[in-house]
């Protein structure tokens, strides 16, 4: 290639890359505009410092001086960031629990995230309760956007006949659908507790009483719906992080604990005040010396942190663990 077709080529990859980066900067109403996706760089465009925190390379500008190949991985990193983030929400299945005097049905939900071959669906199981539950809190915060949004109310009898719970699976998969569309419903804490919370207080509940494989096969299983579901806030991942953590240091599984630990650290490097930063460090330095790997500078990061700080007592990576979600 000669010269002039070289500076074309890169003009021209410029010119595209342009195109994408300004295209991602569309306004709070072009997004309500778009209720079944939600586009990741507008997310960045929101909150650029915690993007920051997820993505060094985000900071790279297209007008900086770049190789032809290096522009044509940034435009290609860029389309990729840019894709549509959606969840599907299915109810496929349902089961009649008699418990006592009680008697309900428990929906199975299977989450999977579209747009890309997803193999880690996330499996869950709610009965009408929750889902009841979940409407008259979402009702109390968000009155206005919940003002057209109908819930399948309850009968006085026939709760339990194939036809009226087959019309909840579907009014509950389009009830979920619908709550995910809306954008500040599907950020907040309320809609991701009801598709979380159950499960990490049955993960954090083994974990206190020292069944640590059981806690351990909770939290693998809802880590990656929680980090789908807070994808704008990484920082919201950290707790299920270090529980897993523990987890695997008490199973003596150190290099899986490190694994973790580094996960946890790369979404708290910009949140030194974070609770969760001081012990997740000592327990990354132990780990990096158990493992034979260099943990000097781990060490100088805590050694900052301490002359920054007055020093104070703080709480173990397991004694903040066992705390979280204890009632």
């Amino acid at each position: 290639m000669d010269q002039d077709s070289h500076c074309t080529a890169e003009k021209e990859l410029l010119e595209a890359v342009s195109r994408i980066t300004t295209s991602s900067t569309t306004s709070p109403s072009d997004e309500e505009n778009q209720p079944k996706g939600e586009i990741s760089c507008q997310a960045r465009k929101e909150n650029p410092e915690k993007d920051d925190a997820q993505d060094p390379s985000a900071t790279l500008s297209p007008n900086s001086s770049m190789t032809t190949k290096e522009l044509q991985e940034y435009w290609r990193n860029e389309k990729r960031q840019c894709k549509q983030i959606k969840l599907l929400f299915e109810i496929p299945s349902t089961r009649i629990v008699e418990q006592h005097l009680s008697k309900y049905v428990v929906y199975k939900i299977i989450i999977l995230q579209t747009g890309s071959f997803d193999s880690n669906k996330s499996v869950i199981e709610r009965r009408y309760s929750d889902f009841e539950k979940l409407h008259r809190n979402l009702l109390e915060e968000f009155s206005e956007e919940m003002e057209d949004v109908t819930f399948p109310k309850k009968t006085l009898t026939g709760n339990f006949t194939e036809e009226i719970i087959n019309e909840r699976k579907l009014a509950f998969k389009d009830y979920l659908r619908l709550l995910y569309s809306m954008k500040y419903i599907r950020r907040s804490k309320k809609f991701i507790d009801f598709l979380t919370r159950p499960e990490l207080q049955e993960a954090y509940g083994c974990l206190r009483g020292g069944q640590y494989t059981k806690a351990l096969e909770i939290l693998l299983e809802v880590i990656g719906l929680q980090e789908r579901l807070t994808r704008g806030n990484p920082v919201a991942v950290v707790p299920t992080l270090c529980a897993i953590v523990v987890c695997h240091k008490d199973l003596e599984n150190p290099a899986s604990a490190f694994e973790y630990g580094e996960k946890a650290l790369s979404r708290l490097h910009v949140h030194s005040s974070h609770r969760y930063y001081i012990p997740l460090l000592e327990t990354m330095i132990t780990l990096a010396y158990e493992l034979g790997k260099d943990f000097l500078s781990l060490q100088e990061k805590l050694e900052e942190w301490k002359t920054k700080k007055d020093p104070v007592r703080v709480l173990t990576l397991k004694e903040l663990a066992v705390r979280e979600y204890v009632r």
